[in-house]
């Protein structure tokens, strides 16, 4: 019962010590698996404006307090104005909730911001607190007179609490690729139909020529090299969403608290920066985030952004990649359509009702689709 804890609300990750927030990220240790539920990450994202109230994101994080004075667990949680930045898209909710005479925003949103990556929605150093924080949120959407929360991306050991506590499950689409024991790129290339391994021999060998592809971590990436990634990282910004989400300043205080959790893919043209993806490293997952490039070289995004992250996770032994929100593009690269499932709190009768009817005709497409794309992915299906 909520009732049994004491849960309150902090406006900056910062309010939380780092070895508390990290110790619920990591399920009782401070040692976290998923990059982006650590309390660096989020220090990073508001400490630099790109995650505050100007930019829509205003920090309202949950806190279950446990019997010993600290905290049992974490709902990351934000207060939207818009729902920009989120990749679970909800502006036919929206309108749909105006135009019927109600005001959708503000809405409270437990997300890694900007961050279309499954993970835990609910950090926890006590499961018991789970079900408390998820209460919690219902109680603050229902006494502030919001719409609705959502949880977006939660990771599937997660998605039954939200279920259990009578949240609207949505089901989405990304693509992953799942390392099958592959020993070698070659190996996985193995797999493939030949005309697909033909493909991306070709496309590699297009996407490197005259080009130099580095790899940095830690301390091996400097404000310059942040400078480069900035400049790659505007463009592609201005031509997806109008003007990036992220502040110049995030990179720097990202890179110098959890550099280690960061992979920096470089395209070099006479020892010059022309290109770079940007990774976050996890115990299991290699994350591709973000991409950018100020020259136009054929298939060089897919050399940075796919193939180089497939090869880094086969020779450190991860079990996968996302990639990222969207791209069937992505199919003929290895990466298969994968369900990701967020979850939705609606309070108002009528608009739950109507939430849910959508919801059960979206899901049957979604999974029809996603067996449609999985049974053409690239895969060899004989033993030629």
């Amino acid at each position: 019962m909520a009732d049994a804890w004491s849960v309150r609300v902090v406006g900056k990750a910062s309010e939380v010590s780092l070895a508390d927030w990290n110790a619920c990220a990591g399920m009782g240790t401070e040692r976290v698996a998923n990059p982006f539920a650590q309390a660096e990450f989020f220090r990073a994202l508001e400490d630099s404006g790109s995650a505050c109230s100007r930019t829509g994101w205003q920090p309202v994080h949950l806190v279950a307090d446990g019997a010993d004075g600290r905290p049992a667990g974490i709902m990351p949680a934000y207060l939207k104005t818009h729902s920009q930045g989120e990749y679970v898209f909800d502006h036919g909710w929206s309108d749909a909730y105006e135009r019927a005479g109600g005001r959708y925003y503000p809405k409270l949103q437990a997300a890694f911001p900007f961050t279309p990556a499954t993970g835990p929605r609910l950090l926890l150093r006590v499961s018991e607190a789970g079900p408390a924080l998820i209460a919690a949120a219902e109680q603050i959407t229902a006494g502030n007179g919001f719409s609705s929360a959502h949880a977006t991306f939660i990771s599937p050991d997660q998605q039954a609490m939200f279920k259990a506590a009578g949240w609207l499950m949505r089901v989405g689409e990304q693509f992953h690729w799942q390392n099958e024991g592959y020993q070698n790129f070659g190996d996985f290339l193995g797999a493939l139909s030949s005309a697909k391994r033909k493909q991306i021999r070709k496309e590699r060998e297009r996407a490197v020529a005259g080009l130099e592809i580095i790899h940095l971590t830690g301390a091996a990436i400097t404000e310059a090299h942040w400078d480069a990634f900035w400049t790659f990282y505007q463009d592609t910004g201005a031509k997806k969403w109008g003007r990036p989400y992220l502040t110049r300043p995030f990179f720097s205080l990202i890179g110098e608290a959890m550099g280690e959790r960061v992979l920096l893919m470089l395209a070099l043209r006479d020892g010059k920066p022309i290109a770079g993806a940007l990774n976050f490293i996890g115990d299991e997952c290699l994350y591709g985030r973000y991409w950018g490039a100020r020259q136009d070289v054929p298939f060089l995004h897919f050399e940075l952004c796919y193939y180089q992250a497939i090869e880094w996770a086969i020779l450190n032994g991860r079990a996968r990649v996302e990639a990222g929100a969207q791209g069937a593009h992505k199919l003929a690269r290895g990466y298969r359509p994968t369900p990701v499932i967020s979850a939705h709190h609606i309070p108002d009768p009528n608009f739950h009702r109507a939430i849910a009817d959508y919801l059960a005709r979206e899901t049957r497409a979604v999974i029809e689709e996603i067996e449609y794309l999985d049974a053409h992915a690239p895969f060899r299906r004989d033993q030629d």
